[in-house]
């Protein structure tokens, strides 16, 4: 579903990243305090007139084992090359050396215990350092997929096409994806013996895992058969749940399918273009936490269905998939009581925060809601839930300047003026999510396997208490 827009059109290519980096944002709000490592930098040599340093002395330098040190590699933290001869690996000491100056990562001590960065008792802060990623970068209140504008993208190009440039840096106009036979059947008899109160999200849980069932070939982790997996896959899931609406018939775009899944209301085409771009939108959005899951199953090798489970699962809470449901209550009780403040009111008085409104990757507005509100606007049925959503953050900048409207509450106003269930939202991010999910599985299976196998940092009774006995505490 490829859109005319003359100022975005055209084949995606790489943009000039000079004032994108993430080095280029001082977010302190000020120049930077001293290093206090600066008075230790001898100690570490000069990295900016040094070659490349051995495995022992980088080890030295940051003051852990070899072990640890291959640990950071594997983490993204430090980047090495094979030595000459092929024995051993060498690394750049100023990355090196910036490493020793942030201080080592304290969510993964030194396996022995030993060395300067070693926590007494095992102590842990939280952290997990940092994953390397070519997928999603986000800086200054953007984002990008692949090095490409993610809002041009979606505002250009169809959630399949947007998905097959995440997967592949190459674009497919017109791509289409389809369900293969089996693994849709499968996934259609399961999720519709469900009870009849069964929302959305449950059906695509249990879709997934019948599908995978019905398909031998799941097991086969080469790049071309999970491309192919993901295609059947997302179609499935869509394909599989029951129809609200009229379906449509035939393999037509995935947001076209999707609309009489969610709702009996009419699919205008503005309304759908809102769709499609949402779902365009939030395929990705670096490591959040679902996708940080999906990751950690890939690690272990497990094949894109159970990834995708992995990633449902820890979708399933308040604070990720399902913060659009509360953000589609919020609105609906702002339609019944004509106005935001006695609604505001009442979540503040619970001790509760109010659902839709910031974002801690943003300073701003975030651009996924900004985007979807500017077509909304285009929406006629979408005008009394936009007014209550724009209500809200205007009752609530009152007092907080720095709240601003994130993609959650977008949804909410979707979902509230077509007469979708509340699980519409979360559902629209499972679906579109999914093909991110399925990126980042790709790029960890390129990784060493089982690299995410943290060490405990133990807090319970030391070792050398008697066994216990039955009736004591």
């Amino acid at each position: 579903m490829t859109r005319e827009q003359p100022e975005q059109a055209g084949r995606p290519g790489p943009r000039d990243a000079g004032t994108d980096s993430a080095e280029s944002v001082d977010r302190t709000g000020g120049g930077a305090a001293p290093d206090p490592t600066d008075a230790v930098s001898g100690l570490l040599g000069d990295p900016a007139t040094e070659e490349r340093i051995g495995t022992r002395e980088a080890a030295r330098r940051l003051g852990v084992k070899p072990e640890t040190l291959y640990a950071y590699v594997s983490r993204g933290l430090l980047d090495s090359r094979r030595a000459q001869g092929g024995r051993g690996s060498t690394f750049d000491p100023e990355q090196v050396a910036a490493l020793a100056r942030r201080g080592r990562p304290a969510a993964q001590p030194d396996p022995a215990g030993s060395g300067p960065g070693a926590a007494a008792g095992g102590g842990i802060t939280e952290g997990w350092g940092r994953l390397r990623t070519g997928i999603t970068l986000i800086d200054s209140d953007r984002y990008f997929f692949r090095g490409v504008d993610a809002v041009g993208l979606a505002g250009t190009y169809g959630y399949e096409e947007v998905a097959e440039w995440l997967w592949t840096g190459v674009l497919r106009p017109g791509t289409r994806f389809t369900a293969a036979p089996a693994p849709l059947a499968a996934a259609r008899t399961v999720a519709g013996a469900l009870p009849a109160g069964s929302g959305p999200m449950d059906r695509l849980r249990v879709a997934v895992a019948a599908a995978a069932s019905a398909d031998p070939l799941r097991f086969d982790l080469s790049g071309p058969a999970v491309l192919g997996t993901a295609r059947s896959l997302i179609a499935t899931l869509v394909d599989a749940l029951p129809p609200v609406g009229r379906p449509h018939e035939g393999d037509g775009p995935l947001a076209l399918r999707l609309w009489p899944k969610l709702t009996a209301a009419p699919a205008g085409e503005a309304a759908l273009r809102v769709l499609d771009t949402a779902l365009a939108l939030l395929i990705d959005h670096d490591l959040a936490a679902s996708t940080l899951a999906a990751r950690v199953a890939a690690s272990a090798r497990a094949h894109p269905y159970a990834v995708v489970s992995a990633g449902l699962g820890a979708l399933d809470g308040p604070l990720h998939g399902q913060a659009s449901a509360l953000a589609h209550r919020m609105l609906a009780e702002v339609a019944a009581q004509d106005g935001a403040g006695p609604v505001v009111a009442d979540y503040l008085r619970a001790g509760q925060r109010v659902p839709g409104l910031g974002h801690r990757l943003y300073r701003g507005e975030d651009p996924r809601a900004r985007t979807l509100f500017a077509l909304l606007d285009e929406v006629p049925a979408a005008a009394s839930a936009l007014g209550a959503a724009r209500d809200v953050v205007a009752t609530t900048a009152a007092r907080h300047r720095d709240l601003h409207a994130n993609v959650d509450l977008a949804l909410g106003v979707l979902s509230v003026s077509h007469g979708m269930p509340a699980q519409a939202g979360e559902t629209v991010f499972a679906v579109a999510r999914t093909a991110g999910w399925i990126a980042h599985a790709l790029e960890e299976y390129a990784e060493p396997p089982l690299r995410m196998r943290l060490i405990g940092a133990y807090t319970g009774p030391r070792p050398g208490r008697p066994l216990p006995r039955a009736g004591q505490d």
